[in-house]
């Protein structure tokens, strides 16, 4: 699809000529059945979360693509999808679709009552689809699009987990050796009688801390956890966790980098199907997964629909990388958006797999030499007396 900079006043009357027919039929649907459709979809979202894995929607995916472009109408694909054997929550949603679609309501509307299974995003491209008579192919970039979505988040997720199950180890290892061990060194020593250096004081000190406050400590930790969760709940809160996170050494750049190829993939596979370029943006923006991503390409947005092109405001919120910025520039002068931007994303998510393997090799001997230090500083303190016991006894 070509989009270009003097094309937006076209891309206002498209969108307006579009969403004509949306809201005629909306006008249209009685409002009662409407209300009562939302409704149960809330509450659905509520009560029964969705436990499908995000493989086994890529498969169904691929698999109604195949049947659709064989020629199989889109009611018996269903049909057919929901009695194979796999999750039970999307065999079940799958049935529910098609009986909607039997009912009168399109594919997309029958998808949206399921929020929990199928996002706003994936909603809105398989609206575009049926709109433009390319469900097939839509459907199978979606499926694209969500296993590079999946792809990025295990990276990330592995950045993460891979540290703190290092610190949580040195930190379980520690606390057994404070609580356990060293107090039979200390009654070893009170039974000598002999006198104890610096080192040996201060670990016994420690020890009698964390045995007499554990229970204190453990409260604080859990209490802290739930305040920075509750504070992540918070608008305010969660746009001062999300522009910190991204402030992280190594970290932060990583997710800035994920954030950019989520960013760039969501757009280039909306625009590539159709969708407008503001409804891109505005569930692009819901979708980034950061609030300060987010608030970026709002604004873009708000500066697109006053007649700018994306490029501009793209720089002006000194949130994307210059690279990024000229790269879409060219996109936008060329026609070519929906290419430049699967080429950013593919640039970036091979970033962010560099990224992760480097921050693995580097933290990987840090911790080891963090974890061996903290043990084998324990050992040294307590076994510091033996010679004065040694000698003591000699004597």
């Amino acid at each position: 699809m070509r989009i270009r900079t003097s094309d937006v006043p076209v891309r206002r009357a498209a969108e307006t000529r579009t969403e004509r027919p949306r809201a005629v039929a909306a006008r249209s649907a009685p409002a009662a059945t409407q209300t009562l459709a939302r409704r149960v979809a809330a509450l659905e979202a509520r009560c029964f979360p969705a436990t499908v894995k995000p493989r086994a929607i890529v498969v169904f995916v691929r698999q109604l693509s195949t049947m659709i472009d064989a020629g199989l109408p889109l009611v018996q694909s269903l049909e057919i999808l929901s009695r194979q054997r796999g999750e039970p929550v999307l065999r079940a949603v799958l049935a529910d679709v098609k009986s909607g679609i039997e009912s009168g309501e399109t594919f997309a509307e029958s998808l949206a009552k399921h929020p929990r299974v199928f996002d706003e995003l994936f909603v809105s491209l398989v609206e575009a689809g049926e709109l433009g008579g390319i469900l097939d192919t839509i459907l199978n970039r979606l499926a694209t699009f969500i296993e590079k979505g999946e792809k990025i988040r295990r990276q990330v997720r592995g950045a993460l987990v891979y540290p703190a199950a290092i610190v949580s180890v040195a930190v379980m290892v520690t606390a057994v050796i404070l609580v356990f061990v060293i107090p039979t060194f200390e009654k070893l020593f009170e039974g000598v009688g002999a006198k104890l250096p610096a080192p040996t004081l201060v670990v016994i000190a420690v020890s009698h801390f964390v045995q007499e406050y554990v229970v204190l400590i453990v409260i604080a930790l859990a209490a802290a956890a739930f305040a920075v969760r509750a504070l992540h709940r918070t608008e305010p809160g969660r746009r001062v966790i999300d522009k910190l996170l991204l402030e992280v050494p190594v970290l932060g750049l990583i997710l800035a980098k994920a954030g950019v190829a989520r960013f760039t993939r969501t757009l280039g596979t909306m625009i590539g199907s159709g969708v407008p370029i503001l409804e891109s943006l505005a569930i692009t923006a819901r979708t980034a997964g950061n609030r300060t991503l987010e608030n970026a390409i709002l604004a873009t947005r708000a500066s697109i629909s006053e007649g700018r092109s994306i490029a501009e405001p793209l720089a002006e919120t000194e949130v994307f990388p210059e690279m990024v910025v000229q790269m879409i520039a060219v996109g936008e002068a060329t026609g070519s958006m929906d290419t430049m931007l699967a080429k950013i994303a593919d640039f970036y998510e091979d970033e962010v797999d560099v990224s992760v393997k480097a921050l693995t090799s580097l933290l990987e001997p840090m911790l080891m030499i963090g974890l061996g230090a903290t043990v084998g500083g324990l050992i040294i303190a307590m076994y510091l007396p033996i010679f004065t016991v040694f000698q003591h006894v000699a004597n």
